[in-house]
């Protein structure tokens, strides 16, 4: 058994009264304490909250579990790779997450795609179907995927550069 620790740290700016906080005109700024030292901006999505009160150059939740759940996959994926023997020089996701109101009508993150396009070196080379193999066995091997009800969809981007391809 894990445990995970993040420390989220928000405070109300000396500019702003109590009267703007009761009005919901405060700003969502806040930041993300991780455990080795890292420390990261956050702030409510511009999507969600507008803009003078959201910080557009803040990571917002949606992003992070949009980036949580590809960063995963791509642990995954590197680790099945190398136990496979096949050497990967570059991996790059372009993901994405809609959200939209699930079936319950509660609004959600309903859907997140993993847009990979990985790049070996060396021999061997996996072929269309290996590669594919490797995202499936990485996608069930997540922790993240295993722990949300959002679909997770893996549409890996097959390049000439790539082995069969």
């Amino acid at each position: 058994m894990s445990t995970y620790s993040v420390e989220v740290v928000w405070h109300r700016a000396d500019a702003e009264s109590d009267r703007d906080f009761l009005a919901n005109r405060y700003s969502r700024r806040h930041l993300l304490r991780f455990d080795g030292g890292l420390e990261v901006p956050g702030s409510s999505s511009p999507q969600v909250v507008p803009l003078p009160w959201s910080d557009a150059s803040a990571l917002d939740p949606e992003e992070a579990f949009v980036a949580s759940l590809s960063s995963c996959h791509m642990l995954w994926f590197l680790s099945i790779a190398a136990e496979r023997k096949f050497c990967v020089s570059r991996y790059a996701d372009a993901a994405t997450g809609l959200m939209e109101k699930n079936a319950d009508g509660k609004v959600a993150i309903t859907v997140v795609t993993l847009r990979p396009e990985v790049l070996f070196s060396g021999t061997p080379l996996p072929t269309r179907e290996a590669l594919d193999q490797l995202h499936h066995a990485a996608h069930d091997a997540c922790y993240l995927a295993n722990s949300v009800k959002t679909e997770v969809r893996c549409e890996p981007v097959y390049s000439a550069r790539q082995p069969g391809g």
